[in-house]
Formats: structure tokens, sequence, C-alpha cells
């Protein structure tokens, strides 16, 4: 961690004039703001004030009616903020300023989702564990504007590229300045990306974020997801992380990679003398993955938009299930050897709050640890072809997870009661906002007909 004397040095020999400061909300979006290098060095000692209307309204800045937290009855105070100096990251293309993220303290800490995720760790690392993480995204490219998807009614868009057409030399060698902007953006921002790829489908592109701390791994994720429209934006192009943006194309995913280590850096995954060199402990936490999966899919599956990617045949699981090299399967444990052994979680789509998704998905597992709990037998072949067990079928909207996260005993424990009916509630908004739109389905099925 950077010292405050370090800093400053820094910021003088950089001949720095401002600092940008960032926070995550409950969506995943960065919110943020930029400082004078003096105000920013007074913040590092006194922390910082955000109105706690961020914790507060919905992706497009409207105020939730249902939570406890903050509201109209509160009369949305300041929230403090402690800037997080290990976090400084430059900015390519704003080259006398520097980035810095910081994290909800005091009453805000419990709804934080980065402080969500930071106290799960801290129960892993009280049982003997560290996590490690890596996020792998699949987005799509638009030779569009914020301006023109609006005047077009997110209507006919035209992609960057046209045709499936993955893992293409071709379309990658054509947009190779585009590609290596990315790839060099990942490095000087430290958010790397081990692999780039055009996937199956007009315009999409695959990143595979590197392996590190589970912590250092959400910050990248999310701001992976910030910069890459941020850089598509600059390009006169836009990237959409939706789960699903057209009924004509598959969903995007937003797997996440999981493994546990001793403090040494020891493997507590592997075991050879295991089947599929699986551990107990690797075991265990697989069943409490599988086991709370159903509870807490709100909290990976966060949008209404999310529920439309998980139907069968997309390569989107729709139980709580789980295999040894099975991509039809919602855990995907994955045979790595001592370094590499780990399970990929692979219900999570590109609309993930990175904090909140990973929070889940370490969480059950350590829960899953701390209980023994058995996974049921592996999937082999595919799963989307066979009936599973009502206890492992996910829920199938926004609001009957959020229902489900409410009343789960187990995510009260492991993420406090404060966040469970926070997150919950502005998941229920989220479903109820969507009730109110009327969509284009329910105009051309029932406008003549009805």
């Amino acid at each position: 961690m950077k010292k405050d004397s370090d800093i400053r040095q820094f910021l003088s020999e950089r001949a720095i004039e401002h600092v940008k400061i960032g926070v995550f909300d409950t969506d995943g979006v960065m919110r943020g703001k930029y400082l004078s290098r003096d105000k920013f060095l007074s913040a590092l000692d006194k922390d910082l004030g955000f109105c706690d209307v961020i914790l507060g309204w919905d992706s497009n800045d409207q105020l939730y009616d249902n939570t406890r937290f903050t509201g109209w009855h509160t009369a949305y105070p300041d929230a403090t903020v402690r800037i997080l100096p290990e976090t400084q990251r430059d900015i390519p293309f704003e080259p006398k300023t520097v980035l810095f993220l910081g994290e909800f303290v005091g009453r805000a800490e419990s709804v934080c989702p980065r402080g969500l995720l930071r106290r799960v760790l801290e129960r892993a690392a009280g049982m003997g564990y560290l996590a490690s993480a890596a996020a792998e995204f699949e987005f799509f490219m638009f030779e569009e504007t914020p301006q023109s998807v609006r005047d077009k009614g997110f209507r006919e868009l035209k992609t960057m590229t046209p045709g499936n057409f993955g893992y293409s030399a071709l379309r990658s060698s054509v947009h190779s300045d585009l590609y290596h902007e990315f790839l060099d953006l990942g490095q000087a921002m430290r958010f790397p990306i081990e692999g780039l790829h055009t996937e199956t489908g007009p315009g999409v592109l695959e990143a595979a974020l590197i392996y590190c701390d589970a912590l250092e791994a959400a910050d990248r994720a999310a701001l992976f997801k910030t910069y890459a429209k941020v850089l598509a934006q600059r390009h006169g192009l836009m990237a959409t992380f939706m789960a699903k943006w057209s009924n004509s194309v598959p969903g995007q995913s937003g797997h996440l990679h999981i493994s546990l280590r001793t403090p040494k850096g020891d493997s507590v995954f592997h075991d050879p003398s295991k089947p599929h060199a699986m551990s107990d402990a690797m075991r265990w936490f697989v069943g409490g993955q599988q086991a709370l999966m159903p509870e807490l899919l709100a909290m990976v599956a966060g949008t209404v938009n999310s529920y439309s990617r998980l139907v069968p045949g997309y390569w989107a699981p729709t139980s709580a299930t789980w295999g040894v090299e099975n991509r039809t399967t919602a855990l995907r444990v994955i045979q790595g050897g001592p370094s590499s052994q780990r399970v990929e979680y692979r219900i999570a789509a590109a609309d993930i709050n990175p904090y909140i998704a990973i929070a889940a998905a370490i969480g059950s597992g350590l829960w899953g640890i701390a209980h023994r709990v058995e996974p049921d037998a592996a999937i082999e072949g595919n799963s989307y072809d066979r009936e599973h067990p009502a206890h492992r079928r996910l829920p199938a909207t926004l609001y009957e997870a959020a229902e489900r996260l409410a009343a789960s005993k187990p995510a009260r424990e492991m993420f406090g009661d404060a966040f469970v009916e926070h997150y919950a509630a502005t998941r229920q908004w989220e479903e109820r906002e969507f009730r109110k739109a009327i969509t284009d389905w329910e105009l051309a099925r029932y406008f003549e007909i009805i």
C-alpha cells in the first residue's frame, strides 16, 4: 500500500494537477468526480464525502422509494468515502490526471459493494484461505453513439462487424489498431488482458482478465467494463455489457474463475489422490455454491435483462448444476494442477456488478466448506436436456430472485442484514420499474388483435 508521503511525492514529480476519484454503486456503475490536487491531499487525511444518493438511486438515477438506508426520509446526507491509495492508476488519455478508487465507510459500509467483498475475503482469511479470481467478459461493439442509439429507439443498431465469426484472425487483424488499444489500455490501467478475441456473433468480443487476488480482480473487472465503454466511445463506437441485447444472438457471459490458496501459496483445491483432483475443501466449496445459487441468484443476475439469458440452449444454465470441464453446467470444475485448479462460476453474465457477484461466488463456497456440504453427482453430457430436482432450479425472474435472497438465512449470516435488505429492495425496485414499461412485444402482440 502506498504511503501518503509517497503519493504526495508522486503527484509532485508527475506535475499532476487533478485527481479522479471513482466509487462503484449498487449496479456496478462507476460514479466519480475530479478533485484538485490540494483537495485530494486533504482527503487522504480526512476522507471524503459523497452524497449517499449514489447508494440510493438506480442506473437511471431514479430514486429508490423502498429502501431504509437512504431516501427522502434521511434527506440524502453525505456518506464518507475512504480513498484507497493502492488503487492508483494512470489514465493514458488524461496525462496530468490519475485515478484512485474509493470505498464507502461508516454507516454506508454495510451496503457498499466493495466493502461487501472485502468482508467476505476477511471471512476467508479467518478460515485460513486467500481467494483468487478472474473475470472474462463478452461484449458487443456497435458503430453507434449514445445519441444515435436513442434516435433509433435502440432498434436496428449497426454492429461493428457483421455475421458470426468466432476466434476470427481476419476480424482482429482488420481492426488490429482497436484491439491493441484495448490491450495497451489494460496494461496502462492495471487490468491486464490475458486473451482478447472475437466470439460467435456480430461485433462481439471476449476479453479474459489475468488472475489475481479477489479484491483486486473485482477492481480490475469493474474498471475494465467502465473503460472498455470509454475507449469505444472515444472511437465513435459503443460497447454493451447487457446480458442479452437481442433475441437473435446468444447472451453475453461474465464468467468468474475462483480458487483458494493457503497463506503460503499452496492450492486448497488440488488433491491428486481424489476424484478429478478435487480436494475435500473444493468439493464442499462447489457444494455450497450449488446449494445457495438459487438463493443468491439476484446478487449475480441483478437486472431484469439477466433472466432473458437464462433460457435453455443459449450457453447459459437454468439450474444449479456442476460438472467437470462441462460448459452446459452452472459450475464448471477445471482440472488445472496445483497452480490452476479452479471453479468457473458460469451463471454470471456480463451485466454483473463484479464486487457483488464475486462475493456471492466466494461466500457461498466458504459456507459450503464450513458446513461440509456435499454437491450432487457431477453432470456428464448435456445438462440442458435433462430434468433437475426442483430445489436446484433457479428463479425465473428478478423479483423472485430478490425474494429468495431476502428470505435467505445463509445470505444474512454471510453478508449482513443491512446489505441483504438494501440490495433485495433495489432489485425489487428494478423489477417494478420494468413492469411500468410497455414493450415492443406487447404492442406487436396485442395492439390490433386483442
